[in-house]
Order: structure tokens, then sequence, then C-alpha cells
């Protein structure tokens, strides 16, 4: 037992090293500003009973810092029962300059998201797509930002950075910390040339490009994965035009949720499409932080229950802690969120619990999502 977790921990060590390594790889990205604007771009945001966070979102939609008639807004309604679309409509009187437009998703398949964006390409008139959720919050320097990295780095796709805006409560608190693991998973795993993670609240690709590797065929009964399935195909076809862009300027924040309950489903959500990725080095990581984090348990109990010494498990506890904390320390400075480090101790006490519980959770692929129940 002793050998295996040790085997275990050791590759777990070399992974999280790797992305370490990896995201010092990714240099930041700074625009040229005298670069004139010239990518035209469709913003796409499904939503689903928003009333609450749609204000923030429009507020940031209309202070982006770009020319108005080099992008459009398709905001795609999936059957809101609140005042969404009453907002949005005012929002479109008040904003005569901007070009909104609200369209009813078309529901072909089993992915209510996956079908909005479809329904939204189908009606994009511009050249580039982007896609962001309705509970987000814009930057200001956003379009600017993709419009330059397309002139310069000639992508087909743009993998782009996503955090919390805020950390209070405890609960909020351990989301940041969770989050910014897979920040830093994200941008380590294209330092390595191995991308693996995106997140469809920040992500920019070629209208042309999502239809020629016919992005959702084949997964349309998966509920979840409108983002990592569209990277997996682009990866396939386009291996050295999928980039991420490491750029303050390009951060999208968005909300935590509320409870432990919307957080279970949240993460069940996420943990239940991994199986179907076609992405073996995706896959592999799924398994070895699960069995990492599952393993740490089992020491756990084994010293509790006298079979193992507790220097044995301190040992592989500290090793996972610290090296754990590099990759959360780069990616804290990179979002400027330094302040939240101070909390990972306790959080680190917990997250393998977590991690355990939701992955088992997942087998069963059920989950509620915005009022629905999916299997």
């Amino acid at each position: 037992m002793i050998i295996l977790s040790a085997i275990i921990f050791i590759i777990y060590v070399l992974l999280i090293l790797s992305f370490v390594i990896g995201l010092d790889r990714i240099p930041v990205f700074n625009r040229n500003l005298e670069t004139a604007e010239k990518k035209n771009f469709s913003i796409i945001i499904p939503f689903r009973n928003e009333a609450e966070n749609l204000p923030v979102l429009l507020s940031s939609l209309k202070q982006l810092n770009y020319n108005k008639n080099y992008f459009e807004i398709l905001m795609v309604d999936d059957s809101s029962k609140d005042t969404s679309v009453l907002i949005i409509k005012q929002f479109q009187k008040d904003n005569p300059n901007i070009q909104v437009r609200v369209i009813n998703n078309i529901r072909k398949s089993n992915s209510p998201k996956k079908d909005a964006i479809s329904t939204a390409i189908s009606m994009a008139k511009f050249e580039w797509i982007i896609t962001t959720d309705a509970d987000c919050q814009l930057p200001e320097f956003w379009l600017k930002t993709f419009d330059s990295f397309i002139q310069n780095k000639n992508p087909k796709m743009i993998v782009a950075p996503v955090i919390f805006d805020k950390a209070n409560t405890f609960l909020e608190s351990f989301q940041l910390l969770d989050f910014l693991s897979l920040q830093g998973s994200t941008i380590g795993g294209f330092g390595i040339k191995r991308p693996f993670l995106c997140n469809g609240a920040n992500l920019c690709y070629a209208k042309n490009a999502f239809l020629e590797v016919k992005a959702f065929q084949g997964n349309e009964s998966i509920a979840s994965g409108d983002d990592i399935f569209i990277l997996e195909k682009m990866i396939q076809k386009f291996p050295n035009h999928v980039k991420y862009v490491r750029s303050n300027e390009c951060i999208v924040k968005t909300q935590p949720l509320k409870t432990i309950s919307e957080l279970q489903q949240q993460r069940i959500r996420w943990a239940s499409k991994t199986s179907n990725y076609q992405n073996n080095f995706g896959k592999s990581v799924g398994i070895i932080v699960f069995m990492t984090n599952a393993f740490l348990i089992f020491l756990l109990f084994m010293a509790l229950f006298q079979q193992i010494s507790w220097k044995h498990f301190g040992i592989v506890f500290l090793v996972k802690f610290n090296v754990d904390f590099v990759l959360l320390m780069k990616t804290a400075a990179f979002f400027k969120q330094e302040n939240i480090l101070k909390k990972y101790f306790l959080m680190s006490l917990l997250h393998p619990f977590f991690i355990v519980y939701v992955a088992l959770l997942s087998f069963a692929k059920r989950y509620e999502w915005k009022g629905r129940k999916f299997s």
C-alpha cells in the first residue's frame, strides 16, 4: 500500500509541477496600442432566469471600448420565466447605438446551452464568435485584446481567463481557491502543449472553424461540455491554432455560487462529462487527481486507526500541500488574488473530501441545473 500510494503521489507531483512550468511558459500578452480595430465579433450570451445578474453584464457590455459597428450581441433566451427579457429590451431602448438582439433558443438536443450557441451562430453576421455567460462582468478592453491577439497570433480559437469577482464568505473562498487551481491547470496545459481545459464564459473562435469541425456533432446527448467539446475538436483539426491569451485586460469575472447544493450540482455537471472526453490527457488528469485525493483520505483513516504512522500521512499531505500551493500562488499572482492564499491551509484539508465526493456522485450522471433535471 505504501508503494502504491508513493507511485500515485509521485505522478501527481510531476503533473502539477509540469503545469507550473507550463504556466511560466505562456507569456503575458500586451496588445498593440497602435493596432487599428479590424475584426468583427458576434457575442453570444445564453440566459435563463438571469434577471438578478443581467444589469451587471449589460453595464459592462455598454462600457466595452470598441467600435460599436464592429460587434453585435446575441442574447439567447432559454425559456426564461422571470423579467430577463424585459431588462434586455429596456437596455436596447436605452442604447440604440449598440447592436443587441434577443432570440429564442431552438431546442434540438439534450443540451440547452449547445442548442443556444448553435441557434445564435446560425444567425450571427460576423466572422468571430465570442461566448460568455449572463452572470459575468466583461473588462473594458475585452474586444480590443481579442482583436489584437487575432491580428498577431493568427488563431482559430482563443481560450481566455475567467475568475470569481469576490470571496467574502467561507463558501466563496473555497470556490475561488478551487477555481484558481482549474485556471492554473488550464494555462499550464497550454504551456506544455497539452491543452485540455477551457471555460465557456470566455471563449473566442472563428465561425467558419466552428462549422468546419461540426463542434457539437456526436455529443448532442450530453447536457454539458459545450466548451470542452469545441476545444477538443479544434485541437484535432487545428492543433497549432488553438491558443491561450494571458492578459489581465481579457479577464472575465463571474459569480460564485450561493449555496453548497448549487456548487455540488455544478461540479457534478462538470465531472459527468469527463468519460466522454476524446482527449486522453484530460481523462488521465482527472483520474490522477481523483486517485491522489482518494488515497490521501484513505491514508488519513489508516493513520486514525493506527495502521500507518501519522508521520507517513503527514509527509504525503505536506508534499501535496506544497506542490499545489506553488501552482495556486503563481495563478493567484496573475489574477491579482494573492490575499485568498491566507485561507489555503483550511481549504486544503477540505478539498480532497470535496473532490472525491463530487467524483463519486458524478458516476450517476444525474444533476439539476437552472431548474431542470439532466441525466
